[in-house]
This record gives C-alpha cells, structure tokens and sequence, in this order.
C-alpha cells in the first residue's frame, strides 16, 4: 500500500537542519514551499524550531505518528530509525540518505540491514541513495529536487536522481505535467513492480514513463508492467543495453542473448513502449498525455512549406507509417477553399502565405476524411505567418473534434508564441517533424495493442517422464550437458520431429543403422565432450553405401581423436539424412532475472556470422512465435523469394511452441540449441537434425 507516501496527511522530515544548503532543510523547505497541507514535523534534537515550524527532538515526541516519514541522517543512523517509526506505526518512509550500497561493501551490509528492519516492522520504504517523491496533486514536495513540476497525468519513475532532477527541470520548461515522480534509488524495498501495480489502476494517471536501470525480479516487473498496459501506455527508457555485457556461456542462444535482446524481449511481452533516449521519453509522454490516440494507423500532413513535408513523409515511410490516402470528396473541398498552387493530396501544402484561417479550414476538412488516423500540422516561419494564430487554429480543430494532432513548429524566436500557445492548449510540438513522426509511430502501436486481445500459450502435452529419465542420467553422471541421443528422445517427447537413428559403438553397429534408417546418412562423433561437433570435423554428411559408411566412420574418430585427445568417445552416431531445406535455429536460455529466453533465427554457421536473430521471453503463443520468424531479415527467403518454394513457417512456429512448453515444464533447463532446424517446403515439415540441452539448478 503506497497512499501514505503519494496523499499523507502529515510529514515527519528526521534530519531536518537548520543549516539552509542541507539536504534536510531542502526537503523541509520544498514540503513548505510546494504548499502541502497537512501537518510538518521538522526532527532534530539540536534545534527548537525550523523553518518557523515547532522541531522536535526524536520521533517519539512527536504529537503525533505521521503517515509519512523522510529520513535524512547518516548511513549508520538509518536502520534504528527505520525500526523506530514501524513499531510507532508510521506506515511509510522515504530515505534520502546515501552511503549504501552504491559505496561499497559495508553500505551494502546497512541496507540489507535497513531492508530486513524495514521487513520486520511491516513499513514501506523509498530509497535508500534517492531524490524522494514528487506529487503534485496532493502539493506533496517530498524531495530535494530544485524544481516543483505541474500538476498532470504522466507518473514518471527514475532510478537514477540525478537524471530525475534533470527530467523534472525539462518538464516544468516543456509544461509537462506529471501526477507523480518517484526517484527509486537503491530499490532496498519498493521497486518499479511496486509503483506500476499502484499506478495501473489510478485514474490521475494516463501514462506511465520509466528510466530503468536494473530490475530485481523480472518476472514480477512483466506482471506489473502488463497490469498498466492493460490500461494505459508504459513508456521506457533502458539504460545498459550494451552488448559488451552479455554472459558468455557455450550454446549460440546464450551468447547472443546479451541484456540487450532480453530487456526488448521483456518489455515486448510487458507491452511496454521502449524507447532509446531521454528525448524521446518525453517526446512520447506529451503525446500521450495530451491527445487521444490516433483512430486508424494513417496521417495527413499538413504544411506551409514542402521541405519538412517531404522530411515527415521520409520518415513516415522509413518506419512503416502509412500516409492516409485522402478520399475525393476531401481533395475536392481542399480545392475549393485552397489556393490554385496548394497541393490537395497528403501531405497537404497550404503554401507559404497561409493564414490561420486557411490552416483551420484545412484542418476541418482533413478531420471529415474517414481515412486519416491523426494530424501532424508543420509550420514554418515566413514574412507572412502569424504562428500564435496557426497554433491557436490547430488547437481548436484539435479539441472540437478530438482528432490525434501533433504539431512541428520549425524555428527559434518566429514560433516561440506559436509553441507556447500550443503547449497552452494541449498540443504538443516538435521542433522536427521526424519526432513528430516517431511519436505517431508509438501511438500507433499503442494503438495496435488495445485493439488486438492477447494470444495466450497453447497447450503442449510431452512425455515428461522420458525428460526427467535423461536429465536424471546426466545428473548421475555429474555432466552438464545431456547427451545427443537423449537430447533427441527428449525433443521426440515434446513432438518436435527428430531424423531417425541412433548411437553405434563400432563400425558394425553403424552399418546396421544406416541399413535399418536408409541411406544417405549423416555420421557425427559421439562424445559428451564434443559440444561443437562441426568446428573438430566431427559430422559428415550425405554418406551413402557401407564404403562410404567405413570411410565416414574412421574419418570423424581420427578427426576427434586427433583434435580433442582428452575427449570421451562413445561411438559415432548414424540418422537419417534430412532432405535439403532452410536452415534455421530455435534457441532458449534461462536469464537469471527474467527466465527462460527463446530465440530464432538463420542456422548454421550464419547464426555467428549474420546474428539476424529475433527474441521473445517464454511462454509465447503460436503469434508471438510468428513474430518471431516474421522479424528477422531473411524472413523473405522462408517465404518463398525469387521462385524459391516457401518454406513450412507453420513448422517453425509449432516447434518454438514446443520448445518453449519444455522450458515450462523442466525450469532447469539452462540452454538449449536446436541447430539447424531443417525447414522443408511449406506443408512437409521441418526436422531437428541437432539438439542440445545444458541442464542446471
């Protein structure tokens, strides 16, 4: 429960300071200053009064057990007073303080301390190493932050305060009004999860905006972030996405699967909106908080020059957003109303001279048209143009007829009334028309999600107790990695398609199994040292009569005996030989924060080489595994590109299903590659013809 930190009816600031530049009179004069109504009680023994107000000499003095209370003390000082106001019954705190976690290992030990105390007692707590909370509408000005912001309907959450102070400074500049702004910092109790269950159902909230630097349970943090999708948009800026930081584990899905593709994944799943800059988190906030969203996924421009009209429509056509093609009773009261030398077709140019009257009926004409999803009006500034007028024309079509509208007012000094008077009304501005377009673009996809219902997992029924047998033999022989023929059974269990075959401890023993699979065959070395069996010249393929069969034999025993002489060698194993078709990969490793991680793509040596891959955290349904393959560059190739017969993508989608079902029903899967995944042509299937399974805790 989290009311007591965004409406309390009284305050306790316990580190208050006489000493006008400490962080504690900060905080003190901010509740002050921003008008909060309840009760303030500055503590500090050393003081009688602060700031005009009574001070008081511990917690226990107080005339009262406040809803709220903002610690501001030493490290050291922190836990007792934790402790202190749970057992007086304070429901909530929030502490300033630093010198925890974020300054080494013993402030690591005082916030374990504090967390635990915080536990104990059963209070809820902001911070340690944070900025504090900002709400606005309850003229609650718990932080230490330099700027109050307006009252609005954007809740923004940062974990980073000094980034905080920055975005709170920017939207009080921007007008942009927030319902709440809570900076995380150490995270010791509440988190992201925690605000996002409390801003989900919140009416004062329309938004949510998030800087993110780490999440502590990724499971929880994808539960809490669907409940506010489900009802308004999530807007997140992700910051360490960097691939230097991957984990480099042995199969191809582990190493590709850095943070990076992990974090899209779980803010995919979330429905979040991720986004790459602070820019364009607040670029996307204004448009989400001042306009409806868009009613179909087109635009019009609509522009008194044709440069930025052809730099949005540029970048309309880069990211796929699709411009409304105007219908002909439009086109035709354009005409009528417009200049001889307007264009009447998207984008529409009203030309350099035009005044707000012309904008208006422009706009009013453009609103009519069933085909346009949202308006994007551009404004140069010219001799002639009156941009205070052109805003004041853009906001009133806006409001009267509820169309999405953004505006790109281009220029300095020229539109500076122009853009206040947008900002005035509601509407936000771009200064390029491209992050007009880039805004649209998310708005669109929020669009997408609140009229498309979500896809669950379907069902998978496997043969469980042939899995438990091979991971409980690998156990036993205290190996990680399951052998290839029990990885085979395992996958043949779950119904993906494996080639027929089998192990064979001599030379004739394969050629039974050539004779008993049909050749041609495929002879690989059988080692449960030998993980990548092609890099030693460990397979041979298309291996035809027992000639051939001997040759292939002899050959990969040499080539492992020769390349890995420390390596067990069990034989060699013999299947059948797939039929040509597209190689692909199916992928899952298990991230320690957010679970198992699927992953598609090009097989074979191209998934190192060309890494054009695509992610999805598990379970997925049969469209999210669609997606999947639909994502990646050469998904026109599976497709059936320049007279190529088109591959079976249903195959694909089904074994990713499959394979996601197995992570669920076996969590000590660590990794699992099936490399390659032979795609046949559409309606024929697609075949496993390798498998591996890393098993762990």
């Amino acid at each position: 429960m989290l009311e007591p930190v965004f409406a309390p009816r009284s305050v306790a600031v316990i580190g208050a300071s006489r000493d006008p530049r400490a962080v504690g009179r900060t905080v003190l004069d901010n509740l002050i200053a921003g008008g909060f109504p309840g009760a303030l009680y500055p503590v500090n023994p050393k003081a009688d009064t602060i700031a005009d107000l009574p001070c008081f000499p511990s917690v226990d003095s107080l005339p009262e057990t406040p809803d709220l209370a903002v610690i501001v003390v030493p490290a050291a000082a922190v836990e007792p007073l934790v402790r202190r106001c749970g057992e007086m019954g304070v429901p909530a705190v929030i502490v300033i303080s630093a010198g925890f976690k974020e300054a080494g290992p013993e402030g690591a030990a005082l916030e374990r301390s504090v967390s635990a105390a915080a536990r104990d007692v059963g209070i809820r707590l902001i911070g340690p190493n944070c900025l504090g909370v900002i709400v606005p509408g309850s003229r609650l000005n718990a932080s230490f932050a330099p700027t109050m912001p307006p009252a609005g309907n954007v809740a923004f959450v940062s974990q980073s305060g000094a980034l905080g102070t920055a975005l709170l400074d920017q939207a009080a500049c921007q007008g942009l009004g927030l319902s709440h702004f809570v900076s995380l910092g150490n995270k010791a109790d509440v988190d992201e999860a925690d605000l996002f269950f409390a801003w989900a159902d919140d009416p004062s909230v329309a938004v949510v905006v998030a800087y993110i630097e780490a999440v502590r349970d990724g499971s929880r943090f994808v539960d809490a972030a669907r409940a506010v999708t489900r009802a308004k948009p999530l807007v997140v800026l992700k910051s360490g996405l960097s691939d230097a930081g991957a984990r480099a584990v042995s199969s191809h899905t582990g190493s590709l699967a850095g943070s990076k593709h992990v974090y899209e994944a779980a803010l995919r799943k979330a429905g979040a909106i991720q986004v790459h800059s602070a820019e364009e988190l607040f670029d996307l906030a204004a448009a989400f908080a001042t306009q409806p969203l868009p009613r179909a996924r087109t635009v019009c421009i609509v522009t008194n020059a044709g440069g930025p009209a052809i730099l949005a429509t540029d970048a309309a056509e880069r990211i796929g957003l699709g411009l409304a093609t105007l219908e002909d009773t439009t086109t035709r009261r354009l005409r009528a109303a417009l200049p001889a030398a307007a264009s009447v077709y998207n984008p529409v140019d009203v030309l350099g001279d035009a005044p707000p009257e012309r904008y208006a009926t422009t706009l009013d004409a453009v609103a009519d048209d069933a085909s346009v999803g949202a308006v994007l009006a551009v404004l140069t500034p010219q001799a002639m143009t009156d941009a205070e007028g052109v805003a004041s024309a853009v906001a009133d079509v806006a409001s009267k007829r509820g169309l999405c509208t953004l505006a790109s007012f281009m220029g300095g000094e020229r539109v500076a009334q122009g853009i206040r008077a947008l900002r005035e009304r509601g509407v936000p501005n771009y200064p390029y028309p491209e992050r007009a377009v880039q805004a649209l673009r998310a708005m669109m996809t929020r669009l997408d999600a609140e009229t498309s219902a979500p896809a669950d997992a379907p069902p998978v029924e496997g043969d469980r107790d042939v899995v438990r047998a091979a991971m409980d033999h690998a156990r036993a022989a205290q190996r990680r990695f399951i052998t290839e023929i029990s990885a085979t059974r395992i996958a043949d269990a779950y119904g993906i398609r494996v080639p027929q075959g089998g192990v064979a401890r001599d030379l004739d023993e394969a050629i039974a199994l050539a004779e008993k699979v049909g050749y041609p065959v495929v002879v690989k070395i059988a080692s449960p040292d030998i993980l990548h069996k092609s890099d030693i010249g460990g397979i041979i393929t298309g291996v035809t009569g027992s000639d051939g069969l001997r040759a292939a034999y002899e050959r990969v025993l040499l080539s492992a005996r020769t390349r890995m002489p420390e390596a067990r060698i069990w034989g060699v194993t013999v299947q059948q030989q797939i039929p040509k078709g597209a190689e692909t990969i199916v992928g899952l490793t298990r991230d320690p924060t957010f679970g198992h991680v699927l992953m598609f793509g090009l097989g074979g040596i191209y998934v190192e080489v060309l890494h054009d891959v695509s992610f999805r955290l598990c379970p997925v349904s049969h469209r999210d595994a669609a997606e999947m393959i639909a994502e990646i560059h050469a998904y026109p190739l599976l497709k059936g590109a320049r007279g190529q017969a088109p591959a079976d993508v249903e195959a694909i989608a089904d074994t990713i299903v499959r394979v996601a079902a197995l992570a669920r029903d076996f969590p000590e899967i660590a990794e699992l590659d099936i490399n390659p995944l032979i795609v046949l042509p559409k309606g024929e299937g697609a075949v496993a013809a390798d498998v591996r399974i890393g098993i762990g805790e």
